[in-house]
């Protein structure tokens, strides 16, 4: 019998779609996580992988990256990507609740 490449049911599908959106939500909200552990933590911003996080967040922060603007930039920066985190993993977890139905 050949392998049949292609979903039985409906459901093994959605479920895959699900899975996908959870894990592109709690995937954009660890590269927040590490832009903050990074910032706060003065990493060496002429290495590689701090520099593709540092592009990637500024590239996912969307519309979030000034919305709070304290005098302290670090502080800002905690409010504002851990802001966009939080909004990330609940959209995610509403978009994969409406997709379990």
């Amino acid at each position: 019998m050949a392998y049949n490449q292609y979903p039985r049911e409906g459901g093994d599908s959605a479920a895959f779609v699900t899975r996908l959106v959870v894990g592109v939500s709690y995937f954009v909200a660890g590269v927040f996580a590490l832009h903050i552990f990074f910032s706060l933590a003065d990493a060496n911003q002429g290495n590689g992988f701090v520099q593709f996080v540092y592009g990637l967040s500024k590239v996912l922060v969307l519309g979030f990256g000034d919305v709070f603007t304290p005098d302290d930039a670090k502080i800002g920066l905690v409010l504002n990507y851990g802001l966009a985190a939080l909004i990330y993993l609940v959209v995610g977890q509403l978009v994969a609740r409406v997709l379990r139905r």
